[in-house]
């Protein structure tokens, strides 16, 4: 920086001096040869002492300028230095800032890595700590099944026990001798010795026990159940000690069911007929809630053996179809004997010699579909039944006699029905139940009968219908639950050409004129009241109201824990029939009132 001054001021101070001599030459008059010309007069003008003063001030003047621009350039210089010392000591602190930044990003990322390496060893032990309780919950929880299992696991299948036990009562105002179990379709004519006094009986018999097996292979599920109770006599039982009941076969069937959504099922179990809460899926049944074991009239349901083919359509629409066990129940008067259509039951063949049995010709066949569009369940159903006798034309013949000209006679009969179950409230569903058709009697819960005979020993199947409304408020803590049913069978009758007799069912001309009429009893044992005379009473429809509760006391793990009563009022209404005096006529009817409790404790 000093060089570059020197230098700028030499270049200076030369063109000084240069300029000055331009000078003194111009002012220097120029001498010409010519003589001829006048001479010029001589003009005076500085000499060269004044010049040289002239240019000794000047070199004074620039020499003052440049000292001035030396001390300009000595301070700046000095101001440089002053910088540059300044700079030097702004980047020695700012070395010693990288350096101590260094020094701190060491010690971060130092720090940084043993943070890391404490997270991973907290994860470590998170990992491990969850692990072990993970662990720990396993093997409490398979202590747990070991001491407490709800399900038994045995080669391949899981075996899952249910059931519950019962200590259950009723009360009746007129006496049917029956335990909890209703015979709705043998509710007593006034005049009856029953009508007049009460019954208590208390009960364990419809404790229950089931199991269910469930096991998978491939893209299959096989299942298995078995049910069972104790509402079923033996020769021997009775109420007088032991109270020593029979087990009894409830249900037993296998099912087959296909990841394309069909499903097989054999064996016995509810009918098809028997409404459902899920698609057509067993043990889905929508049972009334009553404490009877024979639930209410209205009720469509039978348990017998069938095999099932059903189709689940994306869990909203299911089609099934279903081959099930036959049985005609029948009912006549003053037929003669020219027909037969079953007999006892076959010891040798396991069948009760006290009961009656109806040889069928072919199954009952039952289709049904089911809708559950997102709001309720629904269903309608169809069943074709087939009923056949043997005839024996020479019964009444004065032609012939015996079995002469016997054959045999086939009569198709049949139904349909719809089930509809919806939540009309929060809580609170109401389901609406009918079956209507001919010879569909026995699927009631009232016990009605399909078929009576005509005059010539030809089954006629009976008319008849079902109908049953229910509302049922559910809680956590409690159910509450009100049905309403009836149960219709109609008449049919003819006057049998040869004896002139009337036969058939619930016809006009049946005597009804002792139904009002009690009589002693026939016998001095204690047990037996006297027989109605005169009172044929074939049963025109029967009628239920149900109101009851169920309050759950426990429901847990432990199993569940409830008590409820039940009441219900039952009439039985009867075909009319002639009255006492000549002309007139007469409809019996029964009626009862029942109370029923129960305290049950179901497996877990």
């Amino acid at each position: 920086m000093k060089r570059m001054m020197a230098v700028l001021l030499s270049i200076a101070f030369a063109g000084n001096v240069i300029a000055a001599q331009a000078q003194q030459d111009t002012t220097t008059p120029t001498t010409t040869k010519s003589a001829k010309r006048k001479p010029a007069a001589k003009k005076s003008g500085p000499n060269i002492s004044e010049q040289l003063s002239e240019m000794k001030q000047a070199i004074d003047a620039q020499q003052q300028q440049i000292k001035q621009l030396s001390d300009m350039v000595q301070t700046r210089e000095q101001k440089i230095q002053q910088l540059e010392q300044r700079l030097d000591q702004s980047q020695a602190v700012a070395t010693q800032a990288q350096t101590k930044a260094d020094t701190v990003a060491a010690q971060s990322a130092e720090e940084q890595q043993t943070v890391m390496a404490l997270k991973s060893d907290v994860t470590d032990l998170k990992t491990g700590a969850t692990s072990s309780a993970l662990n720990l919950q396993e093997t409490q929880k398979r202590i747990g099944e070991i001491e407490s299992p709800l399900a038994v696991h045995f080669k391949g299948i899981t075996i899952t026990p249910g059931g519950f036990l019962a200590a259950e009562s009723v009360y009746r105002t007129r006496a049917l001798g029956a335990d909890i179990n209703t015979p709705l379709n043998g509710l007593n004519m006034p005049g009856s010795g029953q009508n007049a006094i009460s019954e208590f009986f208390g009960s364990g018999r419809q404790s229950r026990v089931s199991m269910l097996a469930e096991g998978k292979f491939n893209n299959t599920k096989l299942t298995g159940y078995v049910e069972a109770d104790f509402l079923s006599a033996g020769v021997t039982s009775n109420n007088n000690q032991s109270n020593s009941y029979t087990f009894r076969q409830r249900q037993a069937w296998g099912q087959a069911a296909l990841s394309n959504g069909w499903s097989f099922t054999g064996g016995q179990m509810w009918s098809l007929v028997t409404e459902t809460k899920k698609g057509v899926d067993n043990r889905s049944e929508a049972l009334p809630m009553t404490i009877d074991p024979q639930y209410t009239v209205g009720f469509s349901w039978a348990r017998q053996w069938g095999f099932r083919a059903a189709k689940n359509f994306n869990n909203r629409f299911w089609l099934a179809a279903s081959l099930e066990n036959p049985q005609t129940t029948f009912a006549d008067r003053n037929n003669a004997s020219n027909f037969a259509f079953g007999g006892a039951g076959n010891g040798g063949g396991l069948y009760n010699p006290t009961a009656n049995y109806s040889f069928n010709a072919t199954p009952d066949v039952i289709v049904k579909a089911a809708f559950e569009p997102g709001f309720g369940h629904y269903e309608v159903f169809g069943i074709f039944s087939r009923f056949r006798d043997r005839v024996y034309p020479c019964v009444e013949s004065t032609t012939c006699t015996g079995a002469t000209g016997a054959f045999n006679s086939s009569k198709n009969a049949g139904g349909g029905g719809a089930n509809a179950r919806i939540t009309i409230a929060k809580h609170l569903d109401f389901g609406l139940h009918a079956l209507y058709g001919n010879g569909v009697g026995r699927y009631g819960t009232a016990g009605l009968p399909d078929a009576t005979a005509n005059a010539d020993g030809t089954l006629a199947p009976l008319r008849s219908y079902q109908g049953l409304a229910t509302l049922e408020y559910h809680t956590p803590r409690f159910d509450i639950y009100l049905n309403g049913g009836q149960e219709y069978v109609g008449r049919h009758s003819q006057v049998d050409p040869v004896s002139l007799k009337t036969v058939g069912y619930g016809a006009p001309a049946f005597v009804d004129s002792g139904c009002y009429t009690e009589t002693a009893p026939g016998s001095g044992t204690g047990f037996g009241f006297g027989g109605l005379s005169n009172c044929n009473a074939d049963t025109q429809r029967v009628i239920e109201g149900t109101f009851g509760f169920w309050l759950r006391l426990y429901n847990g793990p432990k199993g569940k824990l409830q008590l409820g009563p039940q009441y219900s009022y039952i009439t039985r209404g009867s075909w009319t029939g002639t009255g006492a005096s000549a002309g007139t006529s007469v409809a019996p009817h029964g009626i009862d009132n029942m109370v029923f409790t129960s305290f049950r404790y179901y497996l877990p």
